[in-house]
């Protein structure tokens, strides 16, 4: 057979008489095998705006993706600024502190992590840190409070005037301008003023005046007179008292041709302001005109 009769036969190109030699050979019944079955096969369907689209979108994921970078300076601010939010958050969580505050006329009970009690006087105010308290038992005060303290490690009590320093006891600070007490109730005390220390056993007390270390009385009592809504006082000069009158009533106080520095010794209710300025006024030798929420204070010769 000609090697040329396959192309042929399969355009139908051959003559009757190569057709017929052709059918006679070996071969043309395999050829005719795989022409039937290859009729019956079907190509897969082909888009070419797919394929195209399709090509695009490959080329696209594998080009390198370049990213711009923001202008160094705006880098460097924000850079700054989150150093310094770090900083910030570290310090303020490493000193976060509780601060308590009375107002005139008022007292407040706190107690502190370790189950210590304080009672804070009128106008008076602590700060503490509650984070670092297991390690640093320390109370700042300004005005006066009187402590229970759990036993435990050193607890110091910090004033303008000296520190207090105890490890578990019962005792009253007042820190005003000018005045400094410190009793102690219960256990020992021991207070420091000027660098210099002095113990305090139960039942004895330490005060500065005026920057002047003052000679007290033993206290007969188990708790400061203010405690139970009232003040007392031992020679002392009348302006404290009239502050500390000023403190517990919520009252403005003026003075008027009296001598302010007389020592006053008494008492007077923390609760009842008509009992309190008479309680003041009568063993000072003093009058007094109420007039709203203002009291005046003056001598009796006065017009």
């Amino acid at each position: 057979m000609q090697e040329n009769y396959l192309a042929k036969w399969l355009n139908n190109e051959l003559t009757e008489a190569e057709l017929a030699e052709f059918k006679n050979s070996d071969e043309y019944a395999s050829y005719q095998r795989i022409l039937e079955t290859s009729s019956t096969l079907e190509a897969p369907s082909f888009n070419m705006d797919n394929a195209f689209e399709a090509l695009q979108n490959r080329r696209t994921l594998q080009e390198p993706k370049v990213v711009r970078l923001k202008p160094f300076k705006r880098f460097l601010r924000v850079a700054a600024a989150v150093t310094l939010i770090m900083v910030g958050s570290y310090f303020y969580l490493n000193t976060l502190t509780e601060n308590i505050a009375t107002q005139y006329a008022e007292n407040k009970e706190v107690v502190l992590p370790d189950s210590s009690e304080i009672l804070l006087n009128a106008d008076s105010k602590i700060t503490y840190s509650e984070k670092n308290w297991d390690k640093d038992r320390n109370v700042s005060l300004e005005g006066e409070a009187f402590f229970k303290v759990a036993k435990g490690k050193r607890f110091t009590v910090s004033t303008a005037h000296g520190t207090v320093a105890v490890l578990g006891t019962q005792f009253n600070v007042e820190n005003r301008k000018g005045f400094f007490e410190v009793t102690c109730f219960e256990g020992l005390v021991s207070v420091t003023f000027n660098s210099k220390e002095t113990k305090l056993p139960a039942g004895t007390s330490f005060m500065v005046i005026d920057g002047k270390v003052m000679e007290t009385e033993k206290p007969n009592t188990t708790a400061p007179s203010w405690v139970n809504n009232e003040s007392t006082f031992k020679s002392i000069p009348l302006k404290y008292v009239l502050d500390e009158f000023q403190r517990q009533h919520n009252i403005t106080v003026e003075t008027q041709n009296i001598d302010i520095n007389k020592l006053f010794t008494g008492t007077f209710s923390n609760t009842n302001t008509d009992l309190a300025l008479q309680s003041i006024s009568v063993p000072s030798q003093i009058r007094f005109k109420l007039e709203g929420q203002k009291v005046l204070f003056y001598a009796e010769s006065a017009p």
